[in-house]
């Protein structure tokens, strides 16, 4: 099966749906009020097949100036275009504006039909081709055929509908191996079935009881049904017009504009960077103008700011960033149109390059930018992932962030890592220019942490952490690669710091270890260090680490410390006692090693922790034989 989406353009009243239902059969006027004024005022859908499995779904657009916005939601997927001219009336205003639009929007082919040919003589048939023809030169319609019909003779309908199988032909598919997305530009309710949306799919496939997101309302669904071309089916793919119907939704919930995509593959952005270009005959665009953006089925309000340029004149082509009022989901390589805030008109458009951008310096983000609209994939990745800066971007999110096939982008990413241009950590991606930032970040952090606190082992690794603004996981990846930097439990430090102390705390410190070693089994608590020594709480506990990590202090726990010699008597009086006896009491603890009540239980719960002793029940169990006992205590104790 092929699949191609063909959409209308043209003025108002020049037989659009007429030539639509001619085509198909099917009238894609489905408002009451359509009818009534014989006018498109939503968009209309209706589909033409043809024998060799291709379907051209059909979108219907109306051609009112004051319904512009819903010409441009139904303009969203379409692979190419039938531009309607009335015979007798010839190039209109609408004419002109939906054949800029399609310019704009990238759309490369399409035919043109001249319609109610049948009240028109042949002379004045040729004057309107010839007017038409001028009309399109320049543009992708420049070479297209010109087809005169008649919707109510049937004139040349046949004819049409070869010509349209022959252009659809030579129209690129939709990738089916990207991600899933679909726009949605309807949202209806169904007796017996529930909430159902339709669009284009524009990329990937999606199958029944798929877990899907609809974004960006943030709204978590199943795909209850899938309709298209007036069947249901158990799969739809990229290039067919799809209804999905969705589970547990309200329609109220739903607008146009949202999207139906693949859960963890998309990020909602509110300010997107792009290649605009001004039509001819537009206006001059200033700095920080409002304009409205349709992209996709949306239409937003955005401020556009010019990367270094006060203004654009028309037909000027420039770089600029799109600050939106509500966030959108779109794809690196989308197309949009611009309008004027007021009067409506349209007045450019442009390709999307990078759709979750960030409000970074004008030069840091101009200097990416010709690489992602030029760029190969490859590059495109790599530039993408240098602009993730510090937090990085997870390879999910590289799929659902450019128009391209799933496996070739994961070749890309494999390439990348290979040639060192980036680093990957379980499924997130940093560049390898921002981890070497990083590392001078953190050294620059650490310099001047040890500056200021010369007496502490190092930096809280938490507070480095949020220093560097890094998210947890990818922070003890990073930091693990940093050669000058040390972790030790939860401390960071330089690997060429060493604690240094002045002579006047050097002697503070020998006081605080003669007054502990003196003390043997019942040493003063921390705080009563402090007063007898006349130190402030917060120097007291950098002399007793550096006490302990010099091996000289046993840290029982944040106010009671042991000297080290003292803990190995302790431990040798232990030995002696679990040479006659399994099983040792609190009570005979004390008598064993001397150690007083105020003690026991503390130095016994160390004991505990350091694994040379178990607490069964009342009683404590020598854990580990002598040699295992010994040696554990050189390793994790002592040092």
């Amino acid at each position: 099966m092929h699949y191609r989406i063909l959409g209308t353009a043209g003025h108002i009243d020049h037989g659009k749906s007429a030539l639509v239902k001619a085509l198909t059969g099917i009238d894609p006027d489905r408002l009451k009020e359509e009818k009534e004024r014989g006018i498109t005022i939503d968009l209309g859908f209706a589909d033409l097949r043809y024998p060799d499995g291709l379907t051209v779904g059909i979108v219907d657009v109306p051609g009112h100036e004051r319904l512009i916005r819903n010409m441009l939601a139904g303009a969203s997927g379409i692979d190419m275009v039938l531009l309607v001219i009335d015979a007798d009336e010839g190039v209109m205003p609408q004419s002109r504006e939906h054949l800029h639009i399609c310019n704009l929007l990238g759309i490369k082919t399409g035919i043109i039909a001249i319609t109610k040919v049948d009240i028109v003589d042949d002379e004045w048939l040729d004057l309107v081709k010839e007017d038409v023809r001028a009309f399109v030169a320049g543009s992708f319609l420049e070479n297209a055929q010109i087809v005169p019909v008649s919707s109510k003779t049937m004139l040349n309908i046949d004819i049409l509908k070869d010509k349209i199988r022959a252009v659809a032909f030579t129209v690129d598919p939709k990738s089916v191996k990207g991600i899933f997305r679909l726009p949605i530009d309807r949202v209806f309710t169904l007796k017996g079935f529930g909430t159902v949306v339709t669009g284009t799919a524009v990329s990937g496939f999606i199958s029944l009881n798929d877990e899907v997101n609809i974004l960006p309302s943030n709204i978590k669904s199943k795909v209850r049904g899938l309709h298209s071309h007036g069947k249901s089916i158990e799969k739809a793919c990229a290039g067919q017009r799809v209804a999905i119907n969705l589970q547990g939704v309200e329609k109220e919930a739903l607008k146009r504009g949202d999207a139906v995509v693949m859960p963890g593959r998309f990020i909602p952005s509110a300010v997107i960077d792009a290649k605009l270009k001004l039509l001819p005959n537009a206006p001059e665009l200033k700095n920080r103008d409002i304009v409205h953006l349709h992209i996709g089925t949306t239409e937003n309000m955005a401020r556009v700011i010019l990367y270094e340029k006060k203004k654009m004149a028309p037909g000027e082509s420039w770089y600029c960033q799109f600050r939106l009022q509500e966030p959108v989901i779109v794809m690196s390589g989308d197309r949009f149109i611009i309008r004027r805030f007021s009067p409506l008109d349209t007045i450019g458009g442009g390709v999307v390059l990078d759709s979750t951008s960030y409000k970074m310096s004008h030069r840091k983000n101009l200097e990416s930018l010709p690489v992602l609209e030029r760029g190969s994939l490859t590059e495109k990745i790599e530039a993408k992932v240098m602009r993730s800066g510090i937090q990085g971007i997870s390879a999910p999110f590289i799929e659902g962030w450019i128009h391209a096939d799933i496996p070739v982008i994961h070749n890309a990413i494999t390439e990348l890592r290979k040639n060192g241009s980036i680093l990957m950590n379980g499924d997130l991606l940093m560049h390898k220019n921002i981890f070497h930032r990083i590392g001078e970040l953190a050294k620059s952090a650490l310099i001047y942490f040890h500056k200021r606190n010369p007496l502490k082992a190092g930096m809280p690794k938490e507070e480095l952490r949020s220093c560097l603004n890094m998210q947890p996981k990818f922070f003890d990846f990073i930091v693990a690669k940093l050669p000058e930097l040390i972790i030790e439990r939860d401390i960071a430090r330089l690997s060429s710091f060493n604690t240094l102390l002045s002579q006047e705390d050097n002697e503070l410190k020998n006081r605080v270890l003669a007054i502990i070693e003196k003390a043997g089994c019942r040493p003063p608590l921390r705080e009563e260090i402090c007063r007898s020594l006349l130190i402030e709480p917060g120097k007291s506990s950098d002399i007793m680490k550096i006490l302990t990590k010099q091996g000289l202090l046993i840290r029982i726990n944040d106010s009671l410390y042991l000297a080290s010699s003292v803990f190995k008597k302790i431990v040798e009086q232990l030995k002696l006692f679990f040479g006659t006896k399994s099983g040792m009491t609190v009570k005979e603890f004390k008598q064993c090693c001397g150690v007083g009540s105020k003690y026991a239980i503390h130095f016994l719960n160390y004991l505990d922790f350091v694994q040379v002793t178990r607490r069964v029940g009342d009683i404590r169990i020598l854990l580990k034989n002598e040699t295992e006992q010994e040696e554990y205590i050189t390793e994790h104790v002592l040092h």
